[in-house]
């Protein structure tokens, strides 16, 4: 009898992982993601693994986002040897990922201990280091789509991977199980992109389960479709031209970045992008996106035939007003432009970065704009924002909020509920379906529409909650 229980992503957004139980592949991990928000050292140090990490025997990773990926390096820390089996481009998208995470993770951890050094306090030891990133990107096994790659010493399990279209390189999980003389599917969708996505193909079809791990970060609502987004954005864009400001856009650096220069290289070729300077001002999303353009081939056809009709070879090329600050210095310059200036910097949810930097110097600025293009997760600063805070506090400080905030959900990179029903719906057999990665509320409705529609055996598994089939 297999089993799989979640230790992260359980009635929650962030956090994603599962552990497999199987004497066909042994102990096996689905994601090894971080918690997201607040303090990031503090964060770091409240994680602990619910399980022995030398216990594990290998890691299926689905993409490189930090709340999937981002406890790779202190699983190793913690005694793990195996394989991290991922996507190629998932792999090389790792590498920039992780060492910015360790990067930002020690220097923050050098600044809390210097504090704590003039109070007499005691200095806290790293949970991880650079060598434990090199460890897990050394593991990493890259495994194309579709392609099958047997698992555990005995090669009765076996991996195949299929486009998730969330972001570049993230993928499905279908996992083909020996147990007790039968055959078991588990498919874990890891997260999925929506359908009208820019540059990402729609997810991949699958038919046949015996259990299924289902994201459901939308579960509770439906985006508004990709082009009418786009006008959205541009009628913003004009509003605040109008009203003589700036535009902050907080993204992440991977995915949700690439998209917005798509959109905003769509304005610019149909003329609507006048007197705009566009700034990306995150040096992990310039590495990303260059990444990106190495894997053009596995993005959207339609979306990069648009680029190849006008020859360009990269989304650089697409805004050709696009200035990329990878220095400080550059990034400080930006914010003496007092109009015109659209400046995308993570994070993504404001827990840090540069746009925190930008927020100082704009936000309670009335002429000026900031632009929430995803998800934000409780206990987050971008979360605050959205949910109509008038004070925040920034590097001890307090600031009003004047600068009009404004949301363009269509831009998500998660499938909405729709979206998922029809995915759900697309399975042949009807498996046992569990909801992950989505708050409580999105989940229960979600689920409510699942079993009424699709007469489908739903559950919403807690923390530490172990399932067998």
């Amino acid at each position: 009898m297999a089993s799989i229980t979640s230790y992260g992503a359980a009635r929650e957004v962030t956090g994603s992982c599962h552990l497999l139980e199987s004497l066909s592949c042994g102990r096996v991990l689905l994601d090894c993601g971080m918690h997201q928000g607040g303090d990031a050292v503090d964060r770091l140090h409240d994680e602990n693994f619910a399980f022995d990490p030398a216990s594990i025997d290998a890691v299926i990773l689905s993409h490189a986002h930090l709340d999937h990926s981002g406890l790779l390096p202190q699983l190793f820390q913690g005694g793990f040897s195996g394989p991290i089996y991922c996507t190629p481009a998932t792999a090389e998208l790792l590498e920039i990922m992780l060492h910015d995470a360790v990067g930002l993770y020690l220097r923050d951890l050098q600044h809390k201990n210097r504090r704590n050094a003039r109070r007499g306090r005691p200095l806290i030891e790293p949970t991880y280091g650079v060598e434990d990133v090199e460890a897990a990107l050394a593991a990493c096994v890259g495994i194309e789509y579709r392609k099958h790659y047997a698992l555990g010493e005995t090669k009765t399990a076996s991996l195949c991977f299929h486009d998730a279209g969330h972001i570049l390189g993230s993928a499905i999980t279908e996992l083909l199980l020996e147990e007790d003389g039968q055959q078991k599917r588990l498919v874990f969708s890891g997260d999925l992109g929506k359908t009208d996505s820019v540059l990402m193909r729609e997810p991949a079809e699958l038919q046949e389960a015996d259990i299924l791990l289902m994201e459901s970060t939308y579960g509770d609502r439906d985006h508004r479709p990709e082009s009418d987004t786009l006008t959205e954005l541009r009628d913003i864009l004009q509003e605040t031209w109008a009203r003589g400001g700036n535009v902050m856009i907080p993204a992440f650096a991977v995915g949700r970045t690439q998209e917005m220069l798509f959109h905003l290289g769509t304005l610019h070729q149909r003329g609507e992008l006048d007197h705009w300077r566009v700034f990306l001002d995150s040096p992990m999303a310039i590495s990303v996106t260059r990444v990106y353009d190495h894997w053009l081939k596995l993005l959207d056809t339609q979306d990069i035939r648009a680029l190849d009709d006008l020859h360009k070879t990269s989304l650089e090329e697409f805004l050709p007003t696009l200035s990329l600050t990878p220095d400080t210095e550059q990034s400080m310059a930006i914010n003496r432009i007092q109009r015109g200036a659209i400046i995308i910097a993570g994070s993504g949810m404001c827990t840090g970065g540069r746009i925190r930097h930008h927020f100082k110097q704009g936000i309670w600025e009335a002429s000026n704009t900031i632009i929430f293009a995803g998800f934000q997760a409780q206990g987050t600063l971008g979360r605050l924002l959205v949910d109509g805070a008038t004070h925040i506090r920034l590097f001890g400080e307090e600031y009003i909020v004047k600068a009009r905030i404004a949301t363009l959900g269509g831009l998500s990179a998660h499938a909405g509920q729709q979206q998922l029903v029809d995915w759900r719906a697309g399975f042949r057999s009807n498996p046992l379906t569990l909801l992950i990665h989505g708050e409580e509320r999105a989940q229960q409705v979600l689920a409510a529409r699942l079993r009424k529609e699709l007469n489908c055996e739903v559950q919403i598994p807690e923390r530490g909650q172990r399932v067998e089939f």
